[in-house]
């Protein structure tokens, strides 16, 4: 019986490298002082309500006013889903 022949393996080559992409990010230069104002105005809203014992800042609002403050937080927290 003839004996097969040996098949040669090639050497091992290395993959060749990925190319990188530069990954170009909008400017949002916006969105730190808005984030930071909105929770600055949210937490001087609150204060002030809870100083002034209601009166102010809109004294129509009672105790809404407390609502309106965790708006304007809850809105900087919006705005910082932006920041990048």
């Amino acid at each position: 019986m003839p004996k097969s022949r040996i098949r040669k393996k090639a050497d091992y080559t290395p993959p060749q490298a990925k190319q990188t992409t530069n990954i170009k990010l909008t400017n949002r230069g916006w969105v730190a002082p808005v984030m930071l104002a909105m929770f600055l105005i949210g937490l001087a809203w609150i204060v002030v309500f809870y100083v002034t014992d209601g009166s102010l800042p809109v004294d129509a609002l009672d105790n809404w006013n407390i609502v309106v403050g965790f708006g304007f937080i809850a809105a900087g927290f919006g705005v910082s889903t932006q920041w990048k």
